[in-house]
């Protein structure tokens, strides 16, 4: 295995779950202990993702509720469903929390499209929806013209996509389409990264390439980061592919991204790939993204479910 700094965590769920305790409370939702109560409950459910300028970005969202739609509105107690962008796209979260209280909402599931803990899952997206008072975060979102606003329905934000075995599945699906000679090749996973969180995003990306590793035979590893942490450069991915080209004959290239957009999967990743001596012959990759998923369709469902029947029998999740 291939890695600049670190090696695998066992313990990563632990350290997330530990992290979003920090900003939830005892459990991943921060709200108290509900009361019992007669009045009958109407659940909203709110896909929530970060938002892109790419419209492309925003359809797979957008079709991912369409595929979703119609079975979590069959979910007993669930009554609407949104998706929502935290920037760079409407409609943004106050929007979508403003349209659940106008039609008299009691309860609000929010469904985080995104792979981890993040300073966005640890910090905004709590400040936005009124479960924290961080100055800082408050200030940034000023200058950022992200609205905040607090609904008068109870709202549960559930953790973001590392909390299944998803994202190795896709990961795993998405390889083998590259594959043709596990031997000869290593893998380079790349993702928008975290300079706040680098180590949970680091040991994530790492476990998730040693699970492809496993099964496909792959043995060479190594991730690269394409986000602000990289400055949106194609540099951390011309080092990393150069790192697996030191070793393997071909290099197979992932992008671990929630959708696609033009500046990430072409610009940035794309042109990373096309300064590689040879890469036409020695680098296979795919301009692709997580979405479209049904395994990811399957698990927005499991959530709501989830959700919706623990407000129903006005337990805490």
């Amino acid at each position: 295995m291939i890695h600049p700094s670190r090696t695998i965590s066992r313990f990563y769920p632990t350290v997330i779950l530990a992290l979003l305790v920090l900003v939830f409370g005892c459990s991943p939702v921060q709200e108290p202990a509900p009361q019992k109560q007669t009045k009958e409950k109407k659940i909203g459910v709110l896909l929530l993702n970060h938002g892109s300028r790419s419209e492309r970005w925003r359809q797979n969202l957008v079709e991912l509720e369409e595929n979703v739609s119609e079975t979590i509105l069959g979910i007993e107690g669930v009554n609407g469903i949104r998706t929502v962008f935290m920037e760079h796209a409407e409609p943004s979260i106050a929007e979508g929390l403003k349209a659940f209280d106008r039609e008299g909402y009691s309860d609000i599931v929010v469904i985080p499209i995104f792979l981890t803990i993040g300073i966005h899952m640890f910090d905004d997206i709590p400040t936005i929806i009124g479960k924290k008072e961080n100055p800082a975060s408050l200030e940034k979102l000023k200058l950022e013209n992200i609205e905040r606003y607090r609904p008068s329905a109870r709202t549960y934000l559930a953790p973001p996509l590392d909390f299944s075995d998803l994202l190795k599945k896709n990961v795993l699906r998405r390889t083998m389409t590259l594959s043709s000679d596990p031997k000869e090749e290593g893998l380079v996973l790349v993702g928008y990264g975290s300079s706040v969180f680098d180590e949970q995003w680091t040991d994530l990306f790492q476990d998730v390439g040693a699970h492809v590793s496993l099964e496909t035979g792959i043995t060479d590893h190594t991730t690269a980061w394409c986000g602000h942490i990289a400055h949106y450069s194609p540099d951390s991915t011309t080092a990393a592919v150069n790192r697996i080209l030191e070793k393997k004959k071909r290099a197979i290239v992932v992008p671990l991204l929630v959708s696609s957009s033009e500046t990430f999967q072409i610009d940035i990743i794309g042109n990373g790939i096309a300064a590689i001596k040879d890469h036409l012959t020695r680098v296979r990759y795919k301009p692709d993204a997580i979405l479209p998923d049904p395994a990811l369709e399957q698990w927005v469902i499991r959530v709501a479910k989830k959700y919706a029947a623990r407000i129903q029998a006005e337990t805490e999740p």
